[in-house]
Formats: structure tokens, sequence, C-alpha cells
């Protein structure tokens, strides 16, 4: 218990940090063109957006529940236990740590390499191999100092999402300054060529849900928050909204000095729109997205550990997993671990690829999650709810918080 005590280590504001740190990363910079490629306009890309934002809302707020329900880290995996049993939590567990995680640490470093390459490469598309490399330094750079200090681990993430805000700032503001003088013209007949295949407007949903993955990674250290039972809900009312805002003006700011076919031709999107409205001052633009994608990967390689060591401590993954340094508080094998199985994942270095492979299975589970929260109303009515999502309609959540 004591050293349960000295873990816990993270605080509201960090919390909150650590949400929109995760959730504001390489999805933002890169999925744009995805999404605007199956969507098929400008109308109902942008309306994708706005609707992933609210999905991803409505999820938060089942894990708000949940995590307040269940204070131990690890999120899914104990909110399975408790619900379905072990034999799903032990399929989860395999699943993520093997699959989930490092593919999204790996999708995040990818980004931080292109992104951090691309100035290097003008006029052209980085070497495979280059990218590579830096993703991998990246990788060990990252799992370094996560087994360094929590606190360290804190203090990078906190730096880096303010970074990224600076930046998401600086691109939402210059396109509201366009949109004042007039550029409206990408605005016109938005709907005009939107595709009317189903299976695209899914694809286009993929990744616009990966740019907004992370909303729950506070449900990951739930046993690392100070009064999780308040700061928990507060991080993720604050942070998700505000997530879902930046978004959808950020494509718009993009939509004001790229057309559908240059935004899809470019190879960095937002370095394409700082050339175009910050020149001479454009070198901020993949300096910040760099902070961006790095802060992103160090959340994701922060909570991916916890899941991997609160696994290894139930006795469904290897027990050496579960050790804890004893001078540092930091799960080192597991992070260690971790890392490995990522720098696996980027030797193919196609981003779009592992998204697609990522997400199907990620919202699978979370739609089991948000089950998990239904099936537990009548299974576990003894469990204590400081925080209660209304049901409503079979299982439809409406966003009224009560008791909150």
């Amino acid at each position: 218990s004591n050293l349960h005590q000295k873990l816990k280590l993270i605080r509201g504001t960090c919390g909150i940090c650590l949400i929109v740190g995760t959730m504001i990363g390489s999805g933002i910079f890169i999925s744009p063109k995805s999404v605007l490629l199956y969507s098929g306009a400008v109308g109902p890309c942008l309306l994708i957006w706005a609707a992933c934002g609210v999905l991803a809302t409505l999820g938060a707020l089942c894990y708000a529940e949940l995590g307040t329900m269940i204070t131990k880290s690890g999120a899914e995996y104990f909110y399975f236990m408790e619900a379905f049993g072990p034999l799903v939590a032990y399929l989860y567990s395999w699943t993520t740590v093997m699959v989930l995680k490092p593919s999204s640490f790996a999708i995040i470093t990818l980004s931080f390499a292109e992104y951090a390459s691309t100035p290097f490469y003008a006029g052209c598309t980085p070497p495979p191999l280059v990218t590579k490399c830096l993703s991998a330094a990246a990788i060990f750079l990252i799992v370094g100092i996560n087994c360094l200090s929590v606190k360290l681990a804190s203090y990078v993430q906190n730096f880096f999402t303010a970074a990224k805000l600076v930046i998401i700032l600086v691109i939402v503001g210059a396109g509201i300054v366009l949109l004042a003088q007039g550029n409206t013209e990408n605005f016109s007949n938005s709907f005009d060529g939107a595709s009317p295949s189903f299976g695209a407007i899914g694809l286009a949903f993929y990744n616009g849900l990966w740019a907004y993955d992370g909303w729950n990674q506070l449900n990951f250290i739930t046993e690392e928050l100070k009064d999780p039972y308040r700061n928990l809900p507060l991080a993720i009312i604050i942070g998700i909204p505000l997530v879902s805002v930046c978004y959808v003006l950020v494509n718009v700011s993009y939509f004001t000095v790229m057309t559908t076919t240059e935004l899809l031709q470019s190879q960095a999107v937002a370095v394409t729109f700082g050339d175009r409205v910050l020149y001479p001052v454009a070198w901020m633009i993949p300096l910040f997205v760099v902070f961006s994608t790095f802060g992103s990967a160090n959340g994701s390689c922060f909570t991916a550990g916890r899941l991997a060591y609160v696994a290894a401590r139930e006795g469904h993954i290897v027990k050496i997993i579960s050790y804890i340094d004893v001078k540092r508080y930091t799960p080192s094998p597991a992070l260690i671990f971790n890392g490995i199985i990522a720098i696996f994942y980027i030797i193919p270095a196609d981003i779009n690829t592992l998204i697609n492979y990522f997400s199907f299975a990620q919202w699978a589970f979370y739609g089991l999650a948000a089950l998990s929260l239904i099936v537990m109303r009548f299974t576990r009515k003894d469990l204590h709810r400081p925080l209660k999502v209304r049901l409503v309609d079979r299982g439809c959540f409406s966003s009224s918080l009560l008791a909150f």
C-alpha cells in the first residue's frame, strides 16, 4: 500500500495534458488527407471530423463512469474482467499489448520522423530508411525518459502539450484571418463530389477517429492519479471538447489555403499550409509538429507500459513485465517491452496501412467497453458510482451526467 501511495504522482492538470497531449499528435497532421480522400468533398469531410468528436465525447463519458467506478490502472482490461470475466480480459490484454499499443506508438513516431526529415528533403519524399531510423531513435529516447522518472515523463508531456496548442492556435488564427479576407472559394458547393460509398465513408471515419484516439488514456493510469473521482472526469470533460473544436477549426484553416486536389497532393499538409501562409517563419510549422508528435508518442508510451504492467500483475502476461523499479517507481520492463514491439512495427513504414489495421480492432474494444458499462448496470449494482451516465432506450447514451 505504501508503494501505491508513492505511485500517485499525476495531478489533475497533468491528466488534462495527458489526454490533450496524446489526442493532438500525428492525427490532425496526417488524417486530413485520408478523411478527404474517402469522403470526397469539403462538406462531408468537415462533418465527419465533427461527428468523430461527438463519438469520442460519448465514449469518453462512458469511460468517465467506468474509471470512477473501477479505480484500477489498465482501463478496459479491468472493465472486461468485471463485466465478462478473465477470458475476455486476457484476450484484450494480449491483443492490446502485442498489437494495438505498439502499433499506435509506431504510427506516431513514424509521423514524427516524416515531419522531422521533410525540411531536409525539399521537393521530394524522405527516404524510408531515414524515417525508420528517426522513428527508432524516438522510440529509444521516449522509452528511456519514461523508465527514468514518472515526473520527468509528466514534465515532458506538459511541455509538448503546451507547444502543440501553440501551433494549433497559430494555424486556426491564420485560418480565421484568411476567412475574414474572403478566402472562401473552397467552401462553395462543398458537397459536390461527395463519395456515395458506405465503405469509403467508413474508412474516412476510421482515419478521423484515429486522430481522436487517446481520449481514454487517463483510464490506464488511474492508480497513479491523485483524487481520481474528481480529476478523471474533469480531465475528460475539459480535454475532449477542446480537442474537437481545435480539429474542426484546423481543417477549416487548411481549406482556406488549399483546394481538395492540392491537399491530397501535399506530402505534409501542415507544412504546405505554413509555406503558403507563414513565410518567412514557415519553419515553425514542422518544428512544432515534431513537438506535437513527440509529445503524443510520449503519452502513448506512458500508458502502454501501465497496461502491460497490470496484465502481468494479474498473471495474464509473463511476470517479469509486472516488476517496478523500486527507486524510480516506473514499470521499466513493461515500457521496454512495448518499445521493442513498436520497433518491429516501424519496419513496413506504411502509416495508412497501420492506421486501418489499428482502428478497427481499437474501436471494437471501445464498443465492448461501452457494452460492459451496460452489463454492469445489471450485474454489479453494488459498485459505487460517483459519476453516472444516464442510459436511455436500451443503451443509447445521453450526455447528461448525474451526481458529478
